[in-house]
């Protein structure tokens, strides 16, 4: 049995944040970065940008260009599965769990009412693949609606019976995001999408999958509770490791170590993180590592916001120092800073480097520099 690494708090951020590329050694491109990090939410909220430009600016730096991003879906060149930005070779890692739909080995119930509910609309599903096949790729809008068997939620999904279906069939491996027209996301066959790369069976799948995700983390839980789209642990990936001060049991990838005491061994920055940034995405890894306190308040109460609506993560180094609330106003030409929250004591140096990324993103932006009040 492999002895687990000793980390300590700071070793194990230090970890996490090389493994996201926010440490000083910034990567070269668009590509590299996606390639690197297996994924980027493609989450349309823009209080101050797209939140997966906001995670390429803040590695890529001024040089990233969003229009390359759109320019790199549009052409298939990235693509998008469960709401994720993906490199195309990445999709074989998911064809075996998609051909096994709505899943392998005992079934759980709410997996038998979801293949029940799709049996009794596979005249609409026909009716879509055939409709793509001759006219696509298409909008959500522009498919019919044939369902015989209305999806039925407590939630806003519900009679949204096409925009449900399309999600199950793009599960099942049949259709996929093509880009976008405008606001539009366009769908198509999937055959047509994705490459036609082999495709290992699942347990070698989600072997690789877990190992991938790992790399892009740099540590995390083996077992962690279920996430929506992409999962927050890493199974047997990398070698077990002890944080200090932290129960249980983690991995790590052994490649981050290598020279993690030595004084040159980290040289972090600052940045200004998405909320949906994967450094910060596990709200619970994020409070065990960083002890940092956290929540995305868009969907609270004005009254009751701390931070704000899309308030940012600040990194500097190897920790998290407060949030930036702040918000694009385009057609004032103007990137408002209503906030910035400071957790614990900032040095002059932390608040001089700060306000050079802030001013840095507004110059991305385009956008004028305005503090509020």
């Amino acid at each position: 049995m492999t002895t687990p690494h000793q980390l300590s708090r700071q070793d194990a951020r230090r970890v996490a944040v090389r493994a996201q590329l926010l440490d000083a050694d910034r990567p070269g491109d668009l590509f590299e970065v996606v390639r690197h990090l297996g994924l980027v939410q493609n989450d349309p909220t823009a209080a101050v940008a797209p939140s997966a430009d906001l995670v390429l600016w803040c590695r890529l730096g001024q040089g990233y260009d969003a229009a390359e991003l759109r320019d790199a879906i549009d052409t298939q060149a990235l693509l998008e599965l469960d709401g994720m930005i993906r490199p195309p070779e990445d999709l074989a890692l998911y064809r075996a769990e998609m051909a096994a739909w709505p899943g392998s080995g005992r079934l759980k119930e709410w997996q038998h009412d979801i293949a029940a509910w799709v049996h009794d609309n596979d005249a609409c599903r026909l009716d879509i693949l055939e409709l793509l096949r001759s006219d696509g790729p298409l909008p959500l809008r522009a498919l019919p609606d044939t369902t015989v068997r209305p999806w039925r939620s407590s939630g806003w999904t519900n009679n949204r019976n096409v925009e449900k279906l399309l999600g199950f069939m793009v599960q099942r491996g049949e259709v996929a995001a093509s880009g976008r027209e405008g606001r539009e996301r366009l769908w198509d066959l999937a055959e047509r999408i994705y490459p036609d790369d082999p495709a290992p069976d699942e347990d070698e799948a989600r072997r690789l999958r877990d190992c991938k995700r790992l790399r892009a983390l740099g540590v995390a839980r083996g077992r962690a509770p279920a996430a929506p789209a992409e999962p927050n642990d890493v199974g047997e990936a990398g070698e077990p490791a002890v944080v200090e001060g932290v129960k249980g049991t983690w991995r790590v990838d052994p490649t981050y170590l290598d020279g993690l005491g030595s004084p040159d061994g980290f040289i972090g920055r600052a940045a200004l993180l998405s909320p949906l940034d994967r450094l910060v995405y596990d709200r619970r890894r994020m409070e065990e590592l960083f002890e940092f306190d956290y929540q995305l308040e868009m969907y609270k109460p004005v009254s009751k916001r701390r931070w704000g609506y899309w308030a940012m993560p600040i990194l500097h180094g190897d920790q998290l120092v407060g949030k930036l609330d702040a918000t694009s106003d385009r057609k004032g030409g103007v990137l408002v800073v209503d906030a910035v929250h400071e957790d614990g004591p900032w040095t002059k140096r932390m608040r001089a480097d700060v306000r050079r990324e802030i001013e840095d993103l507004a110059r991305w932006l385009d956008l004028e520099l305005v503090e509020a009040g």
